[in-house]
C-alpha cells in the first residue's frame, strides 16, 4: 500500500477517498446504483398505474414480514446477550497486577470544535485517568477557524502529556477528517475516540489493554459501554437513556455473540492503531463514521470485541437540537447502507450470509423502520377512526392476522427491549417512561425524513451538537 505524502496533509485525511474509493461515501449513489433505481421506477410505474391495488397489497404484505423477521432478530439478539455474557471483564487485582512500563502506548484523540465551555471539564476528567501519564498522547483537535476553543486551550496549562492540534480549515468539515489528523500523527501502540463531553470510567484503558493483550489479533477494536449522566433531566433524556442502555448493553453484545458487524459507537472505540491506519482510517465524508468503520472492519476480517467499562456523556434534552443529532445520525447510516450495498454478491462473500443478514437487520432494517412507521400509525389511526374501504382492502384475512401480530407483538417486544435496558442498568424509575417509547419512535421518524432530505443536497454536512448544558455531573449510584 502506498504510504501518504507527508507534505500533503490531505493525502491522510482523505486516504479511504484516494485508495478505497469503493467504499467512499463522496458519492451518494454510484452510476450503477442510479441505473438501477431507474429500471426498478421503471417496471412498478406501469404496475402501480394497471394493478395499482396489488402493488400495494404486494408491498403491504412484505413491509408486515420484514416487521416479523426484524423484531424477533433484535429479540433474538438481546436474548443471546441476557443469556450469554460477552463483555470483557477484568477484577481490581487483575488491574492491579499490570505492570506501568509494560503498557502499550496510548494515544487519545479528542476533536473539538466550539467546545470553549466543556475544555476545562475535559481536561480535568482525562488526566485523571489510572493510566502511567509517560505512555499518553492525548491530543486536542481543534479546527483552524475555531478561535474561541483555541483561545481556552491556551488559558489553561496543559499537562506535558496534552498536545492541541491544529486541523486545517477544509472540506469536508467532519470529525472524522479532523480524527484523521490526529490518527497519523499518532505512533502509539493503541488508539481511543473520546467525545468532549464525555467521562470515561478512570480504569478503562487499563480494561482495554489487559483486553487486546488477551485477544487474537484480528480483534482491531473495542467498544466500551455508552450511557448518560443527565438520564433525568427531562423526558427525552429518559428515553434516550433507555435507548442507549438497550443499544450498548445488550444489542451490541448481541451482535457479537452472533459474530455480526458491529456499527460502533461514537466514541470510546479502542484501536489497534498500526492496523487502523492500515485500513484507512475513518472516510471523512460519512457523518456516523463510526458505524462505517465497524462495517468496513468487519468486511475485511477484523472483528470487534466489548468491555465492561461504561463512559458518561451527555443526553441532548432540547427537541430540536435532538432532531438535527438524530437526523445526522441517520444520515449516516443511509450513506453507510449504500456505500457497503454497492456491490451486494461481493458484500455477502465477505461479511458471509449471517453478517450480511445481520446487516440488513441492523442497518437497512433500522432505516425501513423509520420511514415506514408513520405510514402504518397513521394507516392505523384512520383505520380506526374513520374504517375507510381502501385500507380494508389492504388487509386481507392472512395479511390482517400477520398485521395484528405486528401490532400487538411486535410492539410489544420493542417495549419490552427498552424496559430490559432499564432494568439491566437497574434504573427502575425510568421502567414507567421506557412504556411510553412509540412516542419516541416518532420523533426518530421526524429525523429521518429530514436526513433523507438532507441526503439529497448536503450529503457530508456535519450538524453540530452544543455540549456542556448539564455540567457533567455523574450519576450517584
Amino acid at each position: 500500500m502506498r504510504e501518504p505524502d507527508s507534505d500533503n496533509p490531505s493525502e491522510y485525511v482523505l486516504k479511504v477517498l484516494h485508495e478505497r474509493p469503493d467504499e467512499c461515501a463522496y458519492w451518494t449513489l454510484t452510476g450503477t446504483q442510479k441505473s438501477i433505481l431507474l429500471v426498478l421506477l421503471l417496471l412498478v410505474a406501469p404496475i402501480g398505474v394497471l394493478q395499482g391495488h396489488l402493488l400495494l397489497l404486494v408491498l403491504n404484505g412484505l413491509a408486515i414480514i420484514f416487521y416479523i423477521v426484524h423484531s424477533t432478530y433484535k429479540f433474538w439478539l438481546v436474548w443471546r446477550s441476557l443469556e450469554h455474557r460477552q463483555e470483557l471483564a477484568f477484577t481490581a487485582e487483575e488491574l492491579a497486577a499490570l505492570v506501568d512500563d509494560q503498557l502499550p502506548t496510548y494515544t487519545i484523540l479528542v476533536p473539538l470544535y466550539r467546545e470553549a465551555r466543556v475544555l476545562p471539564n475535559l481536561v480535568a476528567c482525562l488526566s485523571g485517568l489510572d493510566y502511567p501519564a509517560e505512555r499518553l498522547d492525548i491530543k486536542l483537535l481543534i479546527e483552524e477557524d475555531d478561535e474561541e476553543t483555541r483561545q481556552a486551550c491556551e488559558r489553561l496549562r496543559l499537562p506535558s502529556h496534552f498536545h492541541a492540534v491544529m486541523v486545517p480549515d477544509s472540506e469536508p468539515k467532519t470529525k472524522p477528517k479532523a480524527c484523521n489528523y490526529g490518527l497519523y500523527s499518532s505512533e502509539s501502540d493503541l488508539l481511543v475516540i473520546y467525545d468532549a463531553e464525555d467521562r470515561p470510567e478512570p480504569n478503562q484503558l487499563k480494561k482495554a489493554a489487559a483486553a487486546f493483550a488477551r485477544l487474537p489479533d484480528n480483534v482491531m477494536c473495542l467498544q466500551a459501554k455508552l450511557n448518560y449522566y443527565n438520564q433525568r433531566h427531562n423526558l427525552l433524556t429518559r428515553w434516550f437513556t433507555a435507548e442507549y442502555s438497550v443499544w450498548f448493553d445488550l444489542f451490541l453484545p448481541g451482535l457479537t455473540s452472533a459474530g455480526a458487524p458491529i456499527p460502533l459507537g461514537g466514541t470510546s472505540n479502542h484501536f489497534r492503531t498500526k492496523l487502523l491506519k492500515d485500513l484507512g482510517g475513518w472516510d471523512p465524508f460519512n457523518v456516523t463514521e463510526d458505524c462505517d468503520l465497524g462495517i468496513r472492519m468487519h468486511k475485511h476480517g477484523y472483528r470487534t470485541a466489548m468491555i465492561d467499562s461504561t463512559t458518561w456523556e451527555e443526553a441532548n434534552g432540547a427537541l430540536f437540537s435532538w432532531i438535527r443529532q438524530r437526523s445526522r445520525w441517520v444520515k449516516g447510516y443511509m450513506q453507510t447502507y449504500l456505500v457497503h450495498m454497492r456491490r451486494p454478491m461481493l458484500l455477502l462473500r465477505q461479511l458471509r450470509p449471517n453478517g450480511f443478514f445481520g446487516f440488513q437487520m441492523t442497518i437497512g432494517g433500522s432505516l425501513l423502520c423509520f420511514f415506514i412507521n408513520p405510514i402504518y400509525w397513521l394507516m392505523t389511526a384512520a383505520w380506526f377512526t374513520m374504517r375507510p374501504e381502501t385500507i380494508s382492502a389492504l388487509f386481507p384475512p392472512v395479511i390482517c392476522a400477520l398485521g395484528a401480530f405486528c401490532l400487538f407483538i411486535g410492539n410489544f417486544v420493542f417495549v419490552y427491549l427498552a424496559v430490559a435496558g432499564c432494568a439491566h442498568r437497574c434504573y427502575y424509575d425510568l421502567i414507567k417512561y421506557a412504556v411510553f417509547t412509540p412516542a419516541y419512535w416518532l420523533l426518530m421518524s421526524i429525523g429521518a425524513y429530514k436526513a433523507l432530505v438532507q441526503l439529497i443536497h448536503r450529503p457530508y454536512y456535519w450538524e453540530k451538537t452544543d455540549h456542556g448544558e448539564f455540567g457533567g455531573r455523574l450519576p450517584i449510584a
